[in-house]
């Protein structure tokens, strides 16, 4: 469509000076191919201003009214789509909020199991981990209440974040790692070159994580679950989740790998990256060193291999990082930066910082009594903790209902099988705080 804008003549104000006129005229042109199209017909006559105004704000309301259903539209999909235990089958979306109802309004409310126990019946095969166990055993949480678990498992655990989990469904996680570098058979070669076969066998090590459980007995009385107001779905996962993941960040950290997984900083992982040269020592005991501390954290940066480096953190605690916020480079710029967006995690030296409140205190070993095994001395992480250690989860959360042992509570025992291990030494590097 072509469009030409004239002004109207000069006209003459009260002093016989002429003037420009103030409002502008549209004399359209409109392609002959183009004007059947248009819903307004101008046949050569000027239109008046207001009355094409009127007709674009029509058409302008219109349009809004249009995207906006639009986006209404997507908005209602896109929820669909992610609420969880949701895979876009409105026959699997059907059958989840039944086993989710049977769940919190028969069981959990009433300690009634009969929808419950029919349901775990009929879906054992393809949606229960685990199996049905009656009411010994307890019930697996509906997959729609069992994976917002695992979301606000994430968020509240921040080392969940940065490890690799692993979900099984056997008793036990085994892996096979190659022992040392250069022990893998590799080259180049053409078509039809020989490939010379590595003398000697390959050096390899099997990896077991056997996970151990992890519970958590939340209690409330029977007169808030007969609440309708009490949000009993709400109240199960914050409970659950928040014990979870108190007691997975403190296993990850230190754990000593009995019924529990086996931490980065127990003696036995600490000695594997000590052996693979990832120990760097302050030079002081308990402190970081008075002149250009910053120094340190890029020799530790450095020590890691490149190919580790993409992907890497820095974990230490909120005291350890106070500290370590204060510190400057060479041209006097801090070497932490603040997250710019929300969700960003916050940098040092470039790299993401996660504050793990289960990490030690860089001071911890003031009194000069830690041993090397004992993991006091070790208050910062640097690695990539995805390569470096992997989480094993169980799949599934079950629930034991017992409203007799705590009288007048009801207790909700929730019970997860959880292992982990460091799996690779090379990728995760310690600063030791030592003379």
């Amino acid at each position: 469509m072509l469009v030409a804008f004239f002004m109207a003549p000069c006209q003459r104000d009260a002093g016989g000076k002429s003037r420009p006129h103030r409002t502008p005229i549209l004399a359209p042109y409109i392609w002959a191919t183009e004007a059947a199209s248009l819903p307004i017909k101008l046949k050569g006559t000027v239109m008046e201003m207001t009355d094409l105004k009127a007709a674009i704000d029509d058409y302008s309301d219109a349009a809004e009214n249009g995207i906006l259903d639009l986006k209404e539209r997507l908005d209602m999909m896109e929820t669909k789509m992610h609420r969880p235990g949701s895979n876009g089958s409105s026959e699997a979306s059907s059958d989840d909020i039944e086993h989710k109802n049977a769940f919190l309004n028969g069981f959990i409310r009433k300690g009634d199991d009969t929808a419950l126990r029919a349901i775990e019946s009929k879906t054992l095969s393809a949606d229960i981990s685990g199996g049905i166990s009656g009411a010994d055993g307890g019930y697996a949480v509906p997959k729609v209440i069992d994976t917002e678990i695992e979301r606000q498992l994430r968020n509240l655990s921040p080392l969940r974040g940065i490890v690799k989990v692993q979900t099984i469904e056997t008793s036990d996680y085994r892996r096979l790692l190659s022992v040392g570098e250069g022990n893998i058979d590799s080259g180049w070669v053409g078509e039809e070159g020989a490939r010379t076969d590595k003398v000697g066998t390959p050096k390899l090590e099997e990896i077991i994580i056997t996970p151990g459980e992890i519970y958590s007995n939340a209690a409330a009385t029977q007169r808030a679950l007969d609440d309708l107001q009490f949000d009993a779905e709400m109240w199960l996962m914050e409970e659950v989740a928040e014990e979870f993941a108190i007691r997975e960040g403190n296993a990850i950290v230190s754990g000593d790998g009995v019924d529990k997984p086996t931490g980065f900083l127990h003696s036995t992982s600490i000695t594997s990256i000590a052996a693979q040269g990832g120990v760097l020592s302050t030079g002081v005991a308990a402190a970081f060193p008075a002149v250009d501390p910053a120094d340190l954290l890029i020799d530790l940066v450095h020590s890691l291999k490149a190919r580790y480096r993409k992907g890497a953190s820095f974990v230490l605690n909120s005291k350890t990082l106070a500290a370590v916020r204060k510190f400057k480079d060479a041209d006097g710029n801090f070497i932490w930066r603040a997250g710019l967006m929300e969700g960003q995690p916050d940098m040092l030296l470039g790299y993401p910082v996660v504050e793990a409140e289960d990490m030690p205190d860089f001071d911890a070993d003031a009194a000069g009594v830690a041993t090397a095994g004992d993991g006091e001395e070790f208050a910062v992480a640097f690695g990539n903790f995805e390569r470096a250690y992997t989480l094993v989860d169980r799949a599934g959360i079950r629930v034991l209902r017992d409203p007799y042992t705590n009288k007048p509570f009801v207790s909700f025992y929730a019970t997860k099988r959880v292992g982990g291990a460091l799996v690779n030494p090379d990728a995760l590097k310690l600063l030791q705080f030592k003379a």
